[in-house]
């Protein structure tokens, strides 16, 4: 795994080279084109506020790189812009009152001349910093995906199925290849305008959603089996049928391109921003993989210590959990891109590590979400214990 993504890393750098992104300009740009906008806003007549917005959105802030830019320089400051550019579109696209645009418009606003502060330094990237900045690039997409795919492999060994582990390293193998072809294609051959990342990060957020809703329910179904141990020992291919495998190899697939082509778009900005340093920025992306492969070690060899149980019941419940947070971020993506409606709700918080944003739509995926195993408990609390079969 380690020699893919060293190997990935050199053909990314070899991709085709982006400008320099000039933060300031862009920021004036947008201040100045949605401050008109907000002003002509007639909420009788919302249609050309709303084309301004998503122009702005789409051919400013993403197609001059700044969006990408800025994910690699302060991710949570990139997913919020993101929330907000939502927020005001889809204001003006349901022909909100005025107060209620303008809130929002101030608040982008505001948080725009936060991302400006970051552009103030116009020093070239050292070594050293390019080193460092490729070493958290991939710490920060990488994380998630290592969690899973480390779950998945976890769980095939304690299941007493090692020799099926190769389901997950074809996934990832699947996964890494085809996040660079779409991220260079994205970045470099397409001349993409954004729209097409932001539909493609948040459908496949939401398809890995999917995949590790029913896989974590899986599992937690085979936790609750009697004589789990016993029961397992003669009947792992019946418990690992075709169908139960293809779902592990496309979680751990989803996992990992889910943020990938994401990650391929990062390593180019910054190759952009840092002319010279490819040897520092491949030297901080082979440390952040080093680091990942022991994180996955690690989470194997913890794996064979807890009991039984608590395995499968952790296991579930961790991957149940990144469920919830996919399709949080999921739905930021496709607001941004307006697909999904966006209702904002001004002082709620918004967590960019949980995929929590202050917004009607994603708040109620989320909490339907995160609300299903309770009513499950409490179902199951008000009926009788019954027999379980091991599920298929």
């Amino acid at each position: 795994m380690l020699r893919a993504l060293l190997a990935a890393l050199c053909l990314l750098l070899a991709a085709p080279a982006h400008a320099a992104v000039n933060g300031n300009a862009v920021i004036d740009t947008i201040l100045e084109r949605g401050g008109a906008a907000v002003r002509a806003y007639d909420p009788a007549q919302p249609l050309a506020a709303a084309t301004e917005f998503s122009a702005l959105y789409f051919d400013v802030f993403e197609a001059s790189g700044m969006e990408l830019d800025l994910g690699m320089k302060d991710s949570s400051l990139k997913t919020e812009l993101e929330v907000l550019f939502g927020a005001l579109n889809g204001n003006a696209m349901r022909g909100a009152p005025r107060p209620e645009l303008e809130r929002a418009w101030t608040a982008l606003s505001a948080r725009l001349e936060d991302a400006r502060a970051l552009y103030a330094d116009e020093t070239a990237i050292t070594g050293t910093g390019a080193f460092f900045q490729s070493l958290l690039i991939l710490l920060r997409e990488g994380a998630e995906a290592m969690l899973v795919v480390g779950a998945l492999a976890a769980y095939l060994r304690r299941a007493g199925a090692a020799d099926r582990v190769w389901v997950i390293y074809a996934g990832v193998g699947v996964a890494i290849p085809l996040s660079l072809l779409t991220g260079w294609a994205i970045g470099g051959v397409l001349a993409s305008t954004g729209a097409s990342l932001a539909v493609a990060e948040g459908v496949t957020m939401l398809l890995a959603a999917a995949v590790l809703f029913y896989v974590s329910c899986w599992m937690f179904s085979k936790r609750e089996a009697r004589r789990w141990e016993q029961w397992v020992a003669g009947q792992v291919d019946k418990a690992l049928d075709d169908g139960s495998l293809f779902a592990l190899g496309a979680a751990a697939c989803l996992a990992v391109y889910r943020e990938g082509a994401e990650t391929v778009l990062f390593y180019q900005a910054l190759a952009a921003a840092a002319p010279g340093q490819g040897a520092a920025i491949a030297a901080g992306c082979g440390a952040a993989a080093a680091l990942l492969v022991g994180l996955y070690f690690l989470m194997r060899r913890a794996a064979l210590r807890l009991p039984f149980r608590l395995f499968f019941g952790a296991t579930a419940a961790l991957l149940y959990a990144m469920c919830v947070v996919f399709v949080g971020h999921g739905i930021i993506e496709l607001q941004a891109a307006a697909w999904v409606g966006s209702t904002w709700l001004p002082g709620f918080p918004h967590v960019s590590w949980l995929g929590v944003a202050p917004t009607r739509e994603g708040l109620a995926a989320q909490g339907a979400l995160a609300a299903l195993p309770l009513a499950w408990w409490a179902l199951t609390r008000t009926r009788r214990p019954a027999t379980h079969e091991p599920a298929r």
